[in-house]
């Protein structure tokens, strides 16, 4: 759930108040620099992941190209070193394949646990916060 006056505070997977992912470029399924989700996010955008050359080119084989500009939706094209919020399923995806990014603890929605465990988002982790 987002965070506001209408609802309880976004969660990582530590059980803290979620922190931002990126806002250059501004990321999140909501564009709020975080890995926010509700009810409209079918994709599930929780796992801020920072960009490597192998994920960007494994998701694209995928049908997901996240490097090319699209400037008529204001998407810049991400390069290594970009942080961004992936669907879970897709980091998974990645993991099982060995191209999983690092990820963020902090900025990591709860959310992501329904699909990956802890221990291997921690493997994972550029932070231990």
């Amino acid at each position: 759930m987002r965070d506001g006056d209408e609802g309880p505070v976004a969660r990582n997977v530590l059980g803290e108040r979620l922190r931002t992912c990126c806002t250059a470029p501004m990321t999140g399924f909501y564009r709020t620099g975080r890995c926010e989700t509700g009810p409209q996010d079918v994709g599930l955008h929780v796992v801020c992941a920072e960009m490597t050359e192998a994920f960007l080119a494994f998701s694209k084989s995928r049908g997901n190209d996240l490097s090319t500009p699209v400037p008529a939706y204001g998407f810049p094209g991400l390069k290594p070193g970009d942080r961004w919020c992936l669907c879970a399923g897709r980091w998974k995806e990645a993991l099982d394949a060995g191209k999983a990014p690092k990820v963020v603890l902090a900025a990591t929605h709860e959310a992501a646990l329904a699909v990956v465990s802890l221990d291997e988002l921690k493997a994972h982790a550029l932070d231990l916060s």
